[in-house]
């Protein structure tokens, strides 16, 4: 009789696959988004109104819902934690924007999926075999050449820019690895996420207010549109349907395949900002596929230590 995996190990199937890759499409797009509006609204400003009208959001579907956000359930420990975690990701992320590129900054922060593979095999009992952490690194590799890493004139300043994306991307897969392991992993993705936007708001706030960033002048429509875009959809759904895949799913074969959402991102700015887009992209978005594909594929039956569960 064969075992139906745990939400812990579940493999992602066709639609979970056509799901996420719509995630990163939307990820990736957001990078150009934000750029766009850096002109009129400062980055962390940014961040705090995403955040906000991201949890108004959430608060609306809660109530259609009827999901009961306040009833206790043994979750505030977790939430407070992933919240403070939440929040001070997008430090990081927004302050290494300033010292290192964008295309080196994608390429840093997407460390995230080691760090959760990591995390999972500690904390959650999963086992990736070493066909599958080939493709973890075979994947990372696919990112760095299309973005074109390394880069010439690397100075100090743009190596800490680097090390804030690793800390951003630590993060990311700290609070991945926290909704997975605690009782979040039970809660409505509703109240998972509601807590994550409702404690990270006054972190950024302050750090908005520490950083000097102000609105001089009104928003054009097409930057309150823009920053609708973020709110509505890029938290309020997309942010939503990753915390529901997060319970569902393997940790660390979900996390893979935030590996594509750069090659979104560098597409989306070739298209949109008419940014460079090299032959090397299309070698790049190759090694990601095959990378993504030994990650993924089903596990064979074997003796491997590392593919024993863990003792009891």
């Amino acid at each position: 009789m064969t075992e139906t995996p745990s939400s812990t190990e579940r493999p992602l199937d066709t639609s979970a696959i056509a799901l996420v890759m719509l995630l990163c499409l939307t990820w990736g797009f957001n990078q150009v988004v934000v750029k766009l509006l850096l002109p009129e609204i400062p980055p962390l400003t940014q961040a705090f109104l995403r955040s906000l009208g991201g949890l108004a959001v959430i608060l609306l579907v809660a109530c259609v819902r009827r999901v009961k956000l306040l009833t206790p359930d043994g979750t505030l420990r977790a939430g407070l934690w992933a919240g403070t975690l939440f929040g001070i990701e997008f430090i990081f992320l927004y302050s290494g924007l300033l010292w290192t590129t964008a295309s080196r900054a994608s390429v840093f922060l997407y460390t995230a999926p080691f760090f959760v593979a990591f995390g999972s095999y500690r904390y959650l009992g999963e086992r990736l075999s070493r066909l599958q952490w080939a493709g973890l690194a075979l994947s990372f590799v696919g990112v760095a050449v299309a973005i074109g890493v390394p880069q010439p004139n690397v100075d100090a300043k743009v190596m800490l820019g680097d090390a804030f994306m690793i800390a951003a991307g630590s993060l990311w897969a700290a609070t991945t690895l926290i909704v997975k392991a605690s009782r979040l992993r039970t809660a409505p993705a509703e109240k998972g996420l509601a807590y994550q936007l409702v404690v990270s708001l006054p972190i950024l706030g302050v750090a908005a207010l520490i950083g000097g960033e102000s609105i001089s002048r009104v928003p054009a429509t097409s930057s309150i549109l823009l920053m609708l875009y973020q709110a509505v959809w890029v938290v309020g759904a997309t942010f939503l349907l990753w915390f529901g895949m997060i319970k569902t799913y393997s940790a660390s074969k979900l996390s893979a395949f935030t590996f594509v959402t750069p090659l979104f991102g560098v597409a989306a700015g070739y298209f949109i900002l008419g940014e460079p887009l090299t032959a090397a992209f299309g070698a790049a978005a190759v090694l990601v596929t095959a990378g993504l594909y030994l990650v993924n594929r089903p596990a064979p039956h074997t003796t491997d230590p590392l593919l024993k569960p863990p003792k009891t």
